[in-house]
């Protein structure tokens, strides 16, 4: 409602307005979507900081306000047409700094197995090594699209978090194979994004790459 009624009223005013492109644009870019984005970043030091103490059921409510505000910045996104530009690249990076002090914080306390860390962690470390590579070999940046596999190893690691969560408050709310289940599937979703991704990688710069003289 706000970025709808603010759009009407103020559109008119800016082009007669002496206030510098530069400082509207600034302005445009702190919505609701991106503050609600924010503060899920801000709340992963509370969060490590409940599970460092062992008091997990304070850190599970972080988790689900957490979790709430990435439901509502993407839905605000969308309902008051303020997806930008910080937003596309901050809710990722919300979402991956949550994933990889959580895992790296759960390991260490062995809620899930160190072994699934190094998984997760490793998977997107040697994707940015390979973007990093293709950058370097051709200076162009490769935009990367999500993938259904990706998407659904996101989820399934999400899944795994929570589930991992909620058997350090009670371990009686879930049956006794469910976390070794997820932890199994998740393992295996993760490795498999991760090859999908770094073979794309591969074929788009074999693409890319113009060829030698020895190649003609």
């Amino acid at each position: 409602m706000n970025g709808w009624f603010f759009g009407r009223i103020n559109t008119p005013l800016l082009r007669h307005s002496n206030t510098p492109f530069r400082s509207r644009s600034k302005v445009s870019m702190l919505n609701l979507p991106n503050f609600l984005t924010l503060i899920r970043i801000l709340t992963i030091p509370f969060f490590l900081a409940y599970l460092a103490y062992h008091r997990y059921s304070e850190a599970l409510i972080i988790f689900i306000i957490g979790a709430v505000t990435d439901f509502l910045d993407g839905l605000a996104a969308r309902w008051l047409r303020q997806e930008t530009r910080l937003g596309a690249y901050l809710d990722p990076v919300a979402d991956k700094l949550l994933v990889f002090s959580s895992y790296v914080m759960l390991g260490f306390i062995d809620a899930i197995p160190m072994w699934l860390v190094v998984i997760v962690v490793m998977r997107d470390i040697f994707i940015l090594l390979g973007f990093g590579i293709i950058f370097y070999q051709i200076e162009e940046k490769l935009v990367a699209r999500p993938t259904l596999i990706g998407k659904g190893s996101t989820m399934l690691q999400l899944t795994t978090l929570a589930a991992a969560l909620t058997a350090l408050h009670d371990p009686t709310l879930l049956p006794a194979l469910t976390l070794d289940t997820l932890i199994a599937t998740t393992a295996a979703a993760t490795m498999l994004s991760g090859i999908q991704y770094l073979y794309r990688g591969f074929v788009w710069l074999q693409n890319r790459s113009p060829l030698t003289p020895s190649d003609q």
